[in-house]
């Protein structure tokens, strides 16, 4: 880029804050009591998500290199495509957009909460939780996703597209992981998405809300993180021929933290 990282920095916190602002406002009309849009079906989440991450995109893509997903920019700097001395600046201005997106759903959505017994649901709005808690496919899918939302951008970016339309082609990509692999997670695939909506929830004096479920919040963000990983450097290694020793050490974190959630799961059954 040849902006300024501090014009990086407001680019990825805006684009962050549009993103959540849309993706937790939608599942907050779904969910929420009292609203028009309540019940309006999964269908309505993955498109307005799909879209939230478009108008994401636009709003901060001449600012930024619009990663605005921690996974994103992990990944691109592991692949060679963005500098490590950038990444905790994007990273940071990620998580703090998030804050700020939810808080703004928070505020728009005010007098629903009260309205809305089930503490489950509106936690929903700030962050995702398994439609079955077994921690093992729930970090697999995490960490599915977000490989082939990183595998896809990088395919993307690798064909030529008039200007202005490579944002809405992301927008579908993010859609067609939603409907195809979100039903069993509420897909993350960003951990900002994700932790910074979550500490919104656990901050703000939201009616009638309950736990934050941290117990499953590190789910969220090492399964986008590792999976992030594997498919930027899956993609060097698919495509460049490019086998370096990351590849190996986060397949080898992959595998570790599987057996590690197959120990929770047992104890879970216990």
């Amino acid at each position: 880029m040849d902006t300024s990282i501090g014009t990086q920095f407001l680019g990825e916190l805006l684009g962050t804050m549009i993103l959540v602002l849309f993706g937790g406002g939608v599942v907050a009309g779904v969910s929420l009591k009292g609203s028009k849009a309540e019940a309006g079906g999964w269908v309505v989440i993955t498109l307005a998500w799909g879209l939230a991450v478009t108008m994401g995109v636009y709003v901060s893509g001449y600012m930024s290199l619009a990663h605005l997903n921690p996974a994103v920019t992990v990944a691109m700097a592991l692949a060679g495509k963005f500098p490590w001395a950038d990444v905790i600046p994007y990273i940071s201005a990620q998580f703090i957009g998030a804050f700020i997106g939810a808080t703004l759903v928070w505020l728009h959505y005010y007098p629903h909460w009260a309205k809305t017994e089930d503490k489950p649901t509106k936690l929903g709005v700030f962050s995702t939780a398994p439609a079955i808690r077994h921690y093992t496919s729930n970090f697999f899918g995490e960490a599915l996703g977000t490989f082939i939302l990183i595998f896809g951008l990088l395919s993307i970016g690798a064909n030529s597209f008039s200007d202005g339309l490579n944002p809405l082609v992301v927008g579908g990509l993010i859609v067609v992981i939603g409907m195809s692999l979100g039903g069993t997670t509420g897909y993350a695939i960003n951990p900002a998405r994700d932790l910074g909506p979550r500490i919104a929830h656990f901050v703000w004096p939201i009616a009638g809300k309950g736990d934050s479920d941290w117990k499953y919040s590190w789910v969220p963000v090492l399964g986008p993180v590792v999976g992030g990983a594997l498919g930027g450097l899956g993609y060097n290694a698919i495509v460049n021929e490019d086998f370096g020793i990351w590849l190996w050490v986060f397949v080898a974190v992959f595998l570790v933290i599987l057996l590690f959630t197959m120990q929770l799961d047992k104890k879970q059954k216990a």
